[in-house]
């Protein structure tokens, strides 16, 4: 395990979190999404809901069916040709990309062409993934991905 996930596992346990992730690659295990973006889409996978909250008790599919399409955190898995650049001379934009590839940010709750893919040696688990176009990315998350918890209105 690096430095960092272990760091995130050890501040999950201190501040007593719902959902308790080994790493980040529990929350955003390594799947490919399937999809290869065209012009200024940006691809994000959605963290993945636990089935077992930290304090042991089995989450219904409610709870993690709320969790895994309320979640507004992505991790950037793939860049549009065209993303972050004018789209009539595709020069980059001045201020360069808002994200690259592993970034994690902030998604919008609603829109976006939204897909599942199976989560390889996780019997019965899927990965949501989301693609947006460039401009609807809300921002960068600049502490821990996995502190950021859903909810409902």
């Amino acid at each position: 395990m690096s430095n960092r996930n272990q760091q995130l596992a050890a501040a999950a346990k201190a501040e007593g979190r719902l959902f308790d992730y080994a790493s980040l690659d529990d929350a955003f295990p390594p799947v490919d999404c399937g999809v290869k973006p065209y012009g200024d889409k940006v691809i994000f996978q959605i963290r993945t809901p636990k089935k077992v909250s930290a304090g042991g008790i089995i989450l219904v599919d409610d709870v993690r069916d709320t969790e895994e399409w309320n979640t507004q955190v992505g991790k950037c898995v793939a860049l549009g040709p065209t993303a972050f650049k004018n789209q009539d001379t595709l020069e980059p934009w001045p201020e360069g990309a808002w994200c690259k590839v592993g970034d994690y940010v902030r998604v919008p709750k609603w829109g976006g062409d939204r897909w599942r893919v199976p989560i390889p040696d996780r019997q019965g688990e899927f990965s949501l993934f989301v693609a947006f176009k460039e401009l609807d990315i809300t921002g960068e998350i600049t502490g821990d991905p996995l502190s950021v918890v859903a909810y409902l209105y």
